[in-house]
């Protein structure tokens, strides 16, 4: 199990942070995510074999989430 703290400028209100919760957790793979929003850190768990970091950061970018 891997995990990775990404800080994104939209996880501070409910809307968007259900938007990363929903888009991430529908990923094969992804374990568990969890949002500050006090400073907009993002952790995800996940498992290596079946996802990568690159794949997590490419599908927040093609759903229009800003880091």
């Amino acid at each position: 199990m891997a995990e990775e703290t990404i800080f994104l400028s939209g996880a501070s209100s409910v809307q968007p942070i259900q938007q990363i919760e929903q888009v991430l957790n529908q990923l094969d793979g992804i374990e568990r995510v969890l949002v500050d929003t006090a400073d907009g850190e993002v952790k995800v768990e996940f498992d290596e074999k079946k996802i990568s970091r690159e794949r997590i950061f490419i599908t927040l970018q093609q759903h229009n989430i800003q880091f």
